[in-house]
């Protein structure tokens, strides 16, 4: 899509954010960043400033269209403060990393103030040993895992000596609009939009015309099925797999597990398949376990998972994830052949007809009530998320990052694990919902030894 529509969010953010109205469907991500020592605040600062310029959004506001005609624009935030959205503060001395994830978890359950840009730093002092903790708050809007390691490399050093980037870059402008001009701005985007989707058919119409006469039951059966796959992926859903893991409530708790990454990398290798299968796969395990400890047992689950939809030609940070649906095996006692079985699922996922639509389904999607489209997310069991980190050490103001771990909102599910690898390890971040998971302790524990078992294949 041209760059002038990029002025407005894509409507799968738009629908993310019409859902915020019910407080537990908010799309809040929170990492936390583990220090060996506390980084100069100058340099932090420094680097802060510098990525908020590289990335514009960082300090727009998303402003509501009249009567709606087109999604939220992003519009300059003409009392952008960076001090209000980098601050630090510091946690009772000699403190550990679950006083830390407390004030995390905190931040993640708070709505932003939408008349700020979205997103919150807070350096934390006085840990242990005289480390220290970046929590970062992040809307989902503006940007998802991947795009968040692009920002960050603005920001992170490859020596703990901090290098000179040189002249900062120039703060981003906006023109003021006034009077009628926000009206025709909105009524001039729907006719752009009109004109590139009209653009975009009209350059398919003579491969549609060719495959229909040369192969009328081939196009048939690709048109049926693009309908089929769309129908699956905006259909109801009524009721939880799981009949353990049914409450919800707006209270999470936040823990974190890690596990070595080249381990989990063998491991699914030695099962034919990929990081990310032997991911879904400990997770699994952990569930199954999870619910054999409370007395009952469960075939599948319903699974949230991020796909993305990013291309070179993105733009750096921006939300370019796709979210699909569906039930993963969980009653699989065998690790190998439950990693082999997600293998199978996840990659008919990836060539889903339907991926290509999500931005058109969404928003559709935006134009039912919230209270339908939120049910159905309340529905889905879990989440889970994969993201590359960096892998080498990295540095922020002279301190050497320890470990990255991402925090994903539960979106109405029981729970989100989501996973970044970083310096050979996959730091892990456990986001559970009270109501859901009452002891998040023996969840953590159950997923542990899911974990451990998969790892077991990495002997083999």
């Amino acid at each position: 899509m041209s760059d002038v529509l990029e002025a407005h969010v894509r409507e799968t953010d738009a629908f993310t954010m019409s859902l915020e109205r019910d407080p537990l469907l908010r799309s809040t991500i929170v990492a936390v960043c583990v220090f060996d020592r506390v980084p100069d605040w100058d340099v932090l600062v420094e680097r802060v400033d510098r990525a908020t310029r590289l990335t514009p959004t960082f300090r727009q506001k998303l402003v509501s269209t009249p009567l709606g005609l087109a999604p939220p624009r992003w519009v300059v935030d003409p009392d952008f403060d960076l001090g209000f959205h980098l601050r630090r503060a510091a946690v009772p001395a000699g403190s550990g990393l679950d006083a830390v994830l407390q004030t995390a978890r905190n931040a993640g359950m708070a709505a932003f103030d939408p008349e700020r840009p979205l997103w919150e730093f807070t350096l934390y002092e006085g840990l242990a040993d005289g480390g220290a903790a970046l929590v970062m708050k992040v809307h989902h809007a503006l940007t998802d895992g991947i795009g968040g390691i692009q920002l960050a490399a603005h920001v992170v050093d490859l020596e703990r000596t901090p290098a000179d980037l040189g002249p900062m870059p120039p703060a981003p402008t906006s023109a003021v609009r006034s009077g009628l001009e926000p009206l025709l701005e909105a009524i001039g985007f729907d006719l752009r939009r009109l004109a590139v989707d009209a653009v975009s058919a009209a350059r398919m119409v003579p491969d549609t015309v060719r495959r229909a006469v040369t192969d009328p039951l081939g196009t048939a059966k690709a048109a049926a099925a693009t309908a089929s796959s769309v129908a699956r992926f905006v259909r109801p859903i009524t009721d939880t797999r799981s009949p353990l893991m049914t409450e919800r409530r707006l209270r999470w708790h936040y823990d974190t597990l890690d596990v070595p990454l080249a381990s989990l990398k063998a491991a699914a290798r030695n099962a034919g398949g990929t990081l990310n299968d032997g991911f879904v796969g400990g997770v699994t395990g952990g569930l199954r376990r999870y619910h054999e400890r409370h007395g009952t047992s469960v075939d599948t689950l319903r699974l949230t998972m991020p796909i993305s939809i990013r291309t070179d030609e993105d733009d750096e940070g921006g939300n370019r994830v796709t979210l699909v649906r569906f039930d993963v095996p969980v009653g699989i006692v065998d690790p190998a052949k439950r990693m082999q079985s997600i293998d199978a699922l996840t990659g008919e996922l990836r060539r889903d007809r339907a991926i290509p639509h999500s931005n058109t389904i969404a928003g559709v999607l935006n134009l039912l009530p919230v209270a339908f489209t939120g049910g159905m997310l309340k529905h889905v069991d879990f989440l889970a998320s994969n993201v590359p980190g960096f892998e080498g050490e990295v540095f922020v103001g002279g301190a050497r990052v320890e470990g990255f771990y991402p925090f994903g909102p539960t979106l109405g599910s029981a729970a989100n694990i989501t996973l970044m690898s970083y310096r050979g390890t996959c730091n892990i971040g456990v986001n559970t919902d009270a109501g859901a998971v009452p002891d998040p302790e023996v969840f953590l524990q159950d997923l542990r030894d899911g974990f451990d078992e998969v790892l077991d294949l990495a002997r083999t």
